[in-house]
Formats: C-alpha cells, sequence, structure tokens
C-alpha cells in the first residue's frame, strides 16, 4: 500500500501518527496509477510533528534493518544471488532469458543503425 512501502511499515506509520494525536486521512492509489496511495494530514500546521515522528521512525527501521542484516551475514544466512540461482535455476534462467532479451530489443536499434 502507501506507493511501494511494505504493509508493515505503512500499518507502523498509522500506529504513530495515531499514537501522536496527528489527524490524517488515507487516499488510494488511482486505477491506473497515475497518482500513488497517501497519507494527507488534516492540519498541516502539524507537518513539522509528523515529519519529526516519520524520520525518527524511519532511522530505527533502518538501523534495525541494518542490524538484522549484518546479524545474517555473520551467521551465513544471508541469502546471495548464487543462492537464488541454486534454489530456483528455471525461474533464474527466465528472468536472465527476459532481461537479455529486453536489453537486446532496446540496443537493436542503435547496433543497426548506419546498416
Amino acid at each position: 500500500m502507501l506507493g511501494g512501502v511494505p504493509d508493515d511499515e505503512a500499518e507502523e506509520i498509522r500506529e504513530l501518527l495515531n499514537n501522536g494525536g496527528i489527524d490524517y486521512y488515507e487516499v488510494p492509489a488511482s486505477f491506473l496509477g497515475v497518482s500513488p496511495a497517501s497519507l494527507w494530514l488534516r492540519d498541516c500546521n502539524r507537518l513539522h510533528e509528523a515529519r519529526a515522528l516519520i524520520d525518527g521512525y524511519q532511522f530505527e527501521r533502518a538501523s534495525r534493518a541494518r542490524s538484522e542484516y549484518e546479524s545474517l551475514k555473520s551467521r551465513g544466512e544471508q541469502k546471495t544471488l548464487l543462492d537464488s540461482a541454486r534454489n530456483h535455476p528455471l525461474r533464474f534462467l527466465a528472468y536472465f532469458v527476459a532481461m537479455a532479451a529486453i536489453l537486446y530489443l532496446s540496443l537493436s536499434p542503435f547496433l543497426y543503425f548506419g546498416k
């Protein structure tokens, strides 16, 4: 929801604003994707307060994700591209072929321009 934000993060931000007593409303994404889903404050005078709450939350979330990543990496449990290729070889091959086809179709007019 909320334009590429994971559902758990969107829910935590809603909870953060509710706990902070900041009144907001939610606008869903447009049908054709022209405008993303978003949260709007009812009182624009509380923008700095809301921004400070959200900035603090994002800093805490980033440091939590970073420490989780480092923990997985130190234990050798962090997945790599090679792990994904080993676990799902057909999917990896399909993605690789699709990327090569898109790259070829994108560049072929320039490669054969003078011929």
